[in-house]
């Protein structure tokens, strides 16, 4: 009889259990639903105080601390690297560390962190994180786009720093000013950044035929490539013909992507 009691006490115990446990997800449940609804209106503090209790609730559910990560990085402001921003970037990481902790495979965290990174100015990072995402979606067009636009951003800052330091302004045509010593600093800090950022913008504008704003890092890039041609004029020449072709380019491509979005709204044909 008291064998069959404790079954009976242990039973009880673990409905009592279950039913707590089931009401504490509803609770979080709710939490997350309004969550969301604070996010998706814009209020990005008061959905955080949601997806906060959401996860203190459940603490295993992935999409609670996706939601949370996800407001934490809404509230970033880019290109600021006040403590108080690194401080809320830092709080969003984590939880996308979280996420990729259970998962390293989700993509939606990885494109969340390189973002992060790129809005503080972690470029290292952020191009790690591209390549990661490459490596699970080749045809991510905007992850090769992205890995492009910080290499020519850091090519650009040491073209004005070393044509600066020798009192020369960028002119965007290869600067057959610049002395041979300038040209040679050139080369040893931008041929590699440069190099790759075609690599990269140019299979982003293969994957996507139309993608305008690669065509146009495609042009500055190859501007960059005309600094490095040294003494050599038909290659800067060289360069700065393919630039301009990419401009003509943008212009098809831009046209093309509005003719899309027209047709997408339900537009109609348009006679000429």
């Amino acid at each position: 009889m008291r064998f069959s009691a404790r079954m009976t006490a242990s039973a009880a115990l673990l409905v009592v259990l279950g039913s707590t446990i089931g009401c504490t997800k509803l609770k979080a449940r709710d939490q997350l639903v309004k969550g969301i609804e604070a996010f998706k209106s814009g209020k990005y503090e008061e959905a955080t105080d949601y997806f906060q209790k959401s996860v203190a609730l459940n603490p295993t559910d992935p999409t609670s601390q996706l939601y949370l990560a996800t407001a934490y990085s809404y509230q970033v402001v880019p290109d600021l690297t006040t403590p108080q921003n690194l401080a809320v970037a830092q709080k969003a990481l984590d939880g996308f560390n979280k996420v990729l902790a259970a998962n390293p495979n989700d993509l939606d965290a990885l494109r969340q962190e390189a973002s992060i990174h790129r809005n503080i100015q972690a470029y290292d990072k952020a191009k790690a994180d591209e390549l990661k995402i490459i490596s699970l979606d080749a045809q991510d067009a905007e992850a090769n786009y992205t890995i492009g636009v910080i290499d020519w951003t850091e090519a650009y800052k040491n073209s004005t720093t070393i044509l600066g330091a020798a009192g020369l302004q960028d002119d965007g045509q290869g600067n057959v000013k610049k002395s041979k010593d300038v040209c040679a600093k050139l080369v040893a800090a931008n041929t590699d950044l440069v190099t790759e950022a075609l690599k990269y913008l140019q299979q982003a504008v293969n994957i996507n035929p139309t993608y305008d704003d690669a065509m146009a890092y495609l042009n500055l890039d190859y501007r960059r490539k005309a600094d490095l041609e040294c003494g050599n004029d038909a290659a800067r020449k060289a360069d700065l013909a393919l630039a301009d072709e990419w401009t003509e380019k943008i212009k098809g491509a831009r046209k093309e992507n509005e003719r899309k979005k027209e047709e997408k709204l339900g537009g109609g044909v348009t006679m000429n």
